[in-house]
This record gives C-alpha cells, sequence and structure tokens, in this order.
C-alpha cells in the first residue's frame, strides 16, 4: 500500500507508539482488502459501539489509552444508540426488567464519558440514523466516511452517494483518529458497480422491509440495481423517499449484508450514471407480488409458543424519523377509534434519536402517544429486546426481527394487535 511520508512516518512511530498502532491497524486492515493507498475523511465517523457491554472491555482500554494520551478523533464523532433512556422511558414496576438492563450496562455513564474525552459530538449524537437533519452528521454526495453502523452504512452510501466501507467498530474509531481510511472497495467507482439488477414488478409500493429483506436474501453482500421503485416514489429524493429507502436499506443489510443499492431514476449515482452502473453479466432477480409474499411467509416464528399474546412491542430500528413519529401518532389515533379502545394493550416503544425526540414533543402529537400508553425513546431497540429472551416481542422493523426472537408484522397489522391486545 503507498503511503504518504506523513502517513509512513506515524508507521515508524514518530508520532508516538500509539499512533503508530492505531494506523499499522489500518495499514494491515487494508491490505488484507489490497487497498492501493490511504484516503483522507471528508466527515466524522459514526461509532457502533455505543453501549457499555463486558465484552467490550478491551476496546474500552483502548480508548483509554487515547484519552490519556489527550488523542480525539480529527471531527466531532456521532454514536449508535444508547441501551436506556431513563428520562422518557420507564420499567413499569417491572423489577426483573430493570435489574437486567442495569446490570447489563452498569458502566454506561462512565463509557460515554470516555467516548466525550475522544470527541463525542454532543449528548444528543446518539442515533442508529446520524444522517438525520437534527443530528446533522448528514454526509454529501462524494464524501469519502469510514463508518460501521450497517443501516448507515447502506443509506449513506445509496440515499447520499457518499462513500463508506461496512467497517468494524474499531476500525471506523481509528480511522477518525487519524482523518484516513483504505481505498477499496466501496470508496472506488469499480467497487459501486451493480451485480444484480433487480426488476420490481408488483401492484402497488412494497412494505419497505419486505422489499428489502428479499433483496438482501438474494445478491446479499453484492450490489443491487434497482428497476421500477421509481415508478411509486418518483425521481427527488424526499422525505417520503428518505423514510422508505431508509426501511428499505436496513432489510437488505441485516436479511443480508448489502452496504450500497442503486434505484434508477432516483438515488444520486444511479441519475448521473444509469445503466453505465451495471456490470456486465450481472444477474437479474424479479420481484412481484407473489414474491414478496412467499419472503414474508418465510420468516421463522421463534417463539416458545407460537400464538402467545405480544408482551412488548418496539417501532424504530432504525430509529424513525420526525415525519414518521407524526404517522404513528396517527395510526395509533385511526386504530383506537376503530376499535373503540381508549388505550393500547400491549407495552409499545418507538424509537427516535434524542434530538428528534425534543421536536417531536413540541407538537400535540407526543401527548396524543404517550397518553394512551405509548413510550418514545431514544433507545436501542435490538438493546432492550437482548435482556428479553423467550420475552414474545413483536415489531414492523425487519432488522430486529433478523437479530433477535422478535416476530415482524407489517405496519397496519402491528397497531391492530398493539391496540386490542389479541394473540397471534
Amino acid at each position: 500500500m503507498y503511503l504518504t511520508d506523513e502517513q509512513q512516518a506515524i508507521l515508524d512511530g514518530r508520532q508516538g507508539e500509539l499512533l503508530q498502532k492505531t494506523m499499522e491497524t489500518l495499514v494491515r486492515y487494508g491490505e488484507v482488502y489490497e487497498a492501493d493507498r490511504m484516503v483522507e475523511l471528508d466527515g466524522p465517523v459514526q461509532l457502533v459501539c455505543s453501549f457499555a457491554m463486558a465484552p467490550l472491555r478491551p476496546f474500552f482500554k483502548i480508548l483509554g489509552e487515547f484519552k490519556a494520551a489527550g488523542i480525539k478523533t480529527k471531527l466531532p464523532f456521532t454514536a449508535d444508540p444508547r441501551p436506556m433512556d431513563f428520562e422518557n422511558m420507564g420499567f413499569h414496576g417491572n423489577t426483573v426488567e430493570e435489574t437486567v438492563y442495569k446490570k447489563l450496562y452498569s458502566t454506561q455513564p462512565e463509557y460515554e464519558e470516555l467516548l466525550k474525552s475522544v470527541g463525542l459530538k454532543d449528548q444528543d449524537a446518539f442515533s442508529c440514523a446520524c444522517y438525520f437533519d437534527e443530528i446533522g452528521n448528514t454526509p454529501s454526495y462524494g464524501d469519502k466516511l469510514a463508518w460501521a453502523e450497517s443501516s448507515a452504512v447502506v443509506y449513506a452510501n445509496s440515499v447520499l452517494g457518499a462513500r463508506t466501507n461496512r467497517n468494524s467498530g474499531v476500525i471506523e474509531i481509528f480511522s477518525g483518529i487519524l482523518g484516513l481510511t483504505p481505498n477499496f472497495g466501496f470508496m472506488t467507482d469499480e467497487g459501486r458497480k451493480a451485480d444484480w439488477v433487480i426488476e420490481l414488478k408488483t401492484t402497488k409500493l412494497p412494505r419497505p422491509q419486505i422489499l428489502g429483506s428479499a433483496i438482501g436474501f438474494k445478491v446479499m453482500e453484492k450490489v443491487p440495481y434497482i428497476k421500477g421503485l421509481d415508478q411509486y416514489l418518483g425521481s427527488v429524493i424526499d422525505q417520503n423517499a428518505k423514510d422508505f429507502l431508509k426501511d428499505m436499506g436496513a432489510a437488505t443489510a441485516s436479511n443480508g449484508a448489502v452496504g450500497l443499492y442503486h434505484v434508477e431514476n432516483l438515488t444520486p449515482e444511479a441519475k448521473e450514471h444509469g445503466d453505465a452502473l451495471i456490470r456486465e453479466g450481472a444477474q437479474t432477480y424479479v420481484i412481484d407480488d407473489a414474491e414478496l409474499e412467499r419472503v414474508k411467509n418465510s420468516y421463522p416464528i421463534l417463539w416458545k409458543y407460537e400464538h402467545a399474546i405480544p408482551y412488548k412491542a418496539y417501532i424504530g430500528c432504525p430509529h424513525c424519523s420526525y415525519d414518521q413519529l407524526i404517522q404513528w401518532a396517527e395510526k395509533f389515533e385511526e386504530a383506537l377509534v376503530r376499535h373503540n379502545k381508549k388505550r393500547i394493550s400491549v407495552d409499545t416503544v418507538i424509537c427516535s434519536a434524542p434530538a428528534v425526540i425534543r421536536r417531536f414533543k413540541e407538537t400535540p402529537y407526543y401527548e396524543k402517544l404517550t397518553k394512551i400508553g405509548v413510550e418514545i425513546g431514544g433507545v436501542c431497540p435490538l438493546m432492550r429486546v437482548s435482556g428479553m429472551d423467550g420475552v414474545p416481542v413483536i415489531t414492523n422493523s425487519n432488522k430486529l426481527r433478523t437479530y433477535s426472537k422478535s416476530r415482524y408484522l407489517d405496519d397496519d397489522e402491528l397497531v391492530d394487535v398493539i391496540v386490542t391486545g389479541g394473540g397471534m
């Protein structure tokens, strides 16, 4: 790998042993993937390791060394969601659940102070959707990044046209410290070309979670070029398109390992380069209504009792946008009227970024939701569900379904079950 004189000096230890080890790690990582050089980052990193669990102690030690040496990331960074949000959420008298979470994340406050010392942006910086306007870690077209959070990586690459590989958590913080990342994969023009053509032939706009799941299952870690979706979303990435592509992309990344997709006539690179992004010999996958139904029906039910009454519902994995919070408030209001109910019957948490929640609190929708029993918090649903093994949880998130024993329901079905409390 070619290194500049300055980069070589760091590798040779002329700026200290700590930065030497940091550079050596990035160089070895790049060499594994045959990177030709390092490229400078245009934006801050998004730290995936945002929770203080015991298995991450070696990483905490590394951060402690940076702190002791007074070393910070080149730019203030953001991080994935917190595992707990005591300000907005409670345990409703469930002392077992409270004990589990407090034990799992007992050192969270100390860890957050450590993150702050090495460059955390602020206390609002915790969200898997760091690209929301309210958070501010929103890269521009062509920006070079070093992110790890799968749903953020695929969004930045696809919807914003930035460039980042799907890195590991430690690699991303090392990249942020040095302001560098190896040049390979999605950082290169060749690495961003599509290996699959997805032909969408549905009779209506698909659920983003199911469409993303179907694509992820089929293409795995390859790049898909999606044709036919623009007939429903249009050719401009407005807020509706952003929310759809966010949720679809998260499903492609978790049900497969997609880090980049292109949508014909819609996403930036597809609009600029068109079919030139498709590799010669690319395979084709046709998705129609029947295929989407087949994919949805293939999800295994991992509950101990298949027809159990749901205990908990989680919405917002990845985090809901401000517009989505309003839409959920309207959905619940309509469902309560439809079922002649005053409050929901299943404990429900809608997850979003702290700054988005604060903005949402200024609207009448916030009181309407909390009054009927819905909690709105800045947590990571997966971190909450991780302490609830064996408990029947329902969700509209394919990512949460994939990484836990949660059961997937489409939005309308989910709302009805939450309101009525009916068994499955």
